[in-house]
């Protein structure tokens, strides 16, 4: 031991404990707690880079939601007129036509005014990429598109009798007017499901993690859509079935709603219960089912049919906008993509998932 000149102003020490059992017992790190072990560092709260969204908010506007309504809409009245051209129900397939092709040319017009020039669209057609559901998507469009125009050329000549400019070409558009009605049947399907399977393809969180059951839910709303639409526009004698394919839609939206919000992460689901994207999902709820209502009990009077159907198509108008606005705050919050990643790493080292790239980063 060593000695300097400070040692008497230094303050003495407090003297020592003397253990207990000897000196052969060491004592553990950590602290006299006994076996159990502390906890030294808190769980640690997340937050992101100068509080960032991780993911980036796709930049579309209220464009692309109109498109996502008007999408729908056409694909449900194609479907429709080409039910009614096989059943020989002339003043449905006529209003069904001429619904579908409205739809189709104001979505075409919203689209075209996202992308930002005419030119972006027709660039998307110069290349087919199976793997793309944008490049997909557009061809469908443009398919049922050719097809529709071709029916509901047909439908205006009629209307208008006989006085469009078609000349020769009046007995070639009679001749395809039939064929070109089932094709915008065929491609109507497609048409309504494929912006649900765009929207699921991305990594918007709430988006991403409906992907099971959202093509179910925008089928289903496409279906109460054009059956309301057809509703409002056809006598009833005619709109049974229109009647039916609204009362089937109202079915699927409720029941695929509630097995997609059953299935998502508890946290990627909340946007669809809350803010503006919740209050129109709670309406469209409520709105779907005084309409299918109105539909299967008083559809026949005209009064009941007009205003069920009206609910009917604010309905659809409501889910798609409601999934759409819930996706982009999903977007804008770091917490709806850390939070369901962490659980699905929780629940791949549970199962000893321990040796793959996710379970070993970090």
């Amino acid at each position: 031991m060593t000695h300097s000149a400070f040692d008497e102003v230094r303050p003495p020490e407090p003297p020592r404990r003397r253990r207990r059992g000897g000196r052969g017992r060491r004592r553990r790190p950590g602290g006299g707690e006994g076996n159990r072990e502390m906890v030294m560092v808190p769980e640690a709260e997340f937050t992101s880079y100068y509080g960032r969204p991780v993911v980036k908010p796709p930049p579309w506007g209220h464009e692309v939601a109109a498109y996502l309504f008007l999408g729908g809409l056409a694909a449900g009245s194609g479907l429709l007129g080409a039910g009614a051209q096989v059943t020989g129900r002339p003043t449905l397939r006529r209003n069904a036509r001429l619904t579908a092709l409205g739809a189709v040319g104001l979505g075409t017009v919203a689209l075209v005014k996202d992308l930002g020039r005419p030119e972006r669209f027709y660039n998307m057609l110069r290349t087919f990429k199976v793997t793309s559901p944008m490049s997909v998507g557009s061809w469908i469009l443009t398919a049922f598109s050719s097809c529709l125009s071709v029916a509901a050329t047909a439908e205006l000549d009629r209307v208008t009798g006989r006085r469009l400019p078609l000349g020769p070409l009046r007995r070639v558009l009679t001749g395809l007017e039939g064929p070109a009605g089932l094709g915008a049947g065929l491609f109507a399907p497609p048409l309504g499901a494929y912006t649900a399977v765009l929207l699921s393809d991305t990594a918007v969180p709430t988006w991403n993690d409906a992907h099971r059951d959202l093509p179910f839910v925008f089928v289903s709303s496409a279906s109460l859509a054009a059956g309301g639409m057809a509703m409002l526009t056809t006598p009833t004698r005619e709109a049974g079935p229109a009647r039916a394919l609204a009362a089937l839609g109202v079915v699927g939206d409720v029941t695929a709603m509630r097995l997609m919000e059953r299935r998502m992460d508890p946290v990627t689901v909340e946007p669809l219960h809350e803010g503006t994207a919740g209050k129109m999902l709670a309406w469209s709820e409520r709105l779907a089912i005084a309409g299918g209502l109105g539909a299967l009990l008083g559809g026949r009077c005209r009064p009941v049919a007009v205003v069920s159907g009206a609910a009917l198509v604010a309905a659809s108008a409501l889910t798609r906008l409601g999934v759409f606005d819930a996706g982009l705050h999903s977007a804008r919050d770091p917490r709806y993509t850390i939070k369901p990643q962490r659980r699905r790493l929780e629940a791949r080292r549970a199962a000893g998932v321990t040796d793959d790239s996710i379970t070993t980063v970090g």
